[in-house]
């Protein structure tokens, strides 16, 4: 939508292709094995979720998509960069290249994903943002 007062659609198409639904199935059937084999099922696990019930790729499938959740931390999809780069988006002040007044203030402009969390490089950005940002107007 162009109206900035309507919330982003946002589908990262999580379980989309056959392939996606078919690690799901493999990877809960995985973790089942696990549970089976000393020293955890010394501890006697129950599963719970998806449920012992639950057995074929489609249904495996379903309920990987239904009690899982996402972990993934989108970066660089706004690379900064020279004006002239076609894949740049920002420049070094985190401009957006060919606006006046818009930055981009997060983990996107970062170009790769770092090894920890995103958290406290995000932090960084916004401080390092604030900063450029009050130099503008002083």
């Amino acid at each position: 939508s162009n109206n900035p007062r309507e919330a982003p659609r946002i589908d990262p198409n999580y379980l989309a292709t056959d392939e996606d639904r078919l690690v799901a199935a493999e990877s809960l059937r995985h973790a089942r094995m696990m549970m089976e084999i000393s020293p955890l099922s010394n501890l006697e696990p129950e599963e719970v979720f998806p449920g012992t019930h639950l057995m074929s790729d489609e249904d495996l499938a379903a309920s990987a998509g239904d009690i899982s959740a996402s972990i993934f931390h989108p970066v660089g999809t706004c690379r900064m960069g020279q004006d002239t780069e076609i894949e740049s988006v920002v420049d070094s002040q985190l401009k957006v290249h060919g606006t006046q007044g818009l930055r981009v203030v997060d983990a996107s402009i970062m170009p790769q994903i770092v090894s920890g969390n995103t958290n406290s490089p995000t932090l960084m950005i916004a401080e390092k943002a604030a900063e450029m940002i009050l130099k503008d107007y002083d």
